[in-house]
């Protein structure tokens, strides 16, 4: 799940920085109360891009970070991916410590500065670092290993055999990022491709 404070520090699940592609108004996140977020129906992109009526698809409303993870928690098979979007690193971890949520999360995201933060907030939390298809993975392995990191996820059009190879035998996680077709997916299996974002 992608992560933005809002205008009154609430932590709301959010992909995009507006609602323009998935509202039914165009509110910027960071700019915006909770309760002004509150007053958009984030379900009318897919309902109009799927050609649903209401009772079909209902409005639904954009969920708090600590909603999430009050559901998490109720199980055991499921564990939580937490890209922070904007600074809230530390305000994710208020909330995590909060509900002692701390076994079922983890953390991804390409900044090294944000992977670092989460770390250093708790040890024990894995750290998936997102990297680009170009990236030198040389130094990613380099840097993934001194700051204890878990996994490098490589952006689809990047990842090439040799370089899952070679993450493997660093001893971390391979993962890749936006992979969309069945083929595509196997594939990566074949090579050795552990998670897929």
């Amino acid at each position: 799940i992608d992560l933005y404070l809002t205008k009154d520090r609430q932590l709301v699940i959010s992909h995009d920085k507006d609602t323009g592609h998935t509202g039914d108004k165009k509110l910027s996140v960071t700019n915006s109360t909770y309760a002004e977020l509150l007053t958009v129906d984030v379900a009318t992109g897919f309902r109009k891009l799927k050609k649903l009526t209401a009772a079909q698809c209902p409005p639904a409303r954009m969920p708090l970070f600590s909603d999430a993870l009050k559901l998490i928690i109720k199980q055991n098979r499921t564990r939580l991916s937490i890209q922070p979007k904007d600074e809230c690193v530390q305000a994710a971890f208020d909330i995590i410590r909060e509900l002692k949520a701390e076994k079922w999360v983890g953390f991804n995201d390409g900044s090294l500065n944000k992977m670092r933060q989460a770390k250093t907030q708790l040890k024990t939390v894995p750290v998936f670092w997102d990297r680009n298809a170009n990236t030198d993975i040389e130094q990613d392995i380099r840097t993934a290993r001194e700051e204890g990191f878990e996994s490098l996820v490589v952006q689809h059009k990047g990842l090439t055999k040799e370089k899952v190879d070679k993450i493997r035998q660093a001893g971390l996680e391979v993962g890749v990022w936006t992979v969309n077709d069945e083929a595509s997916m196997r594939a990566f299996l074949a090579m050795g491709v552990e998670r897929f974002y």
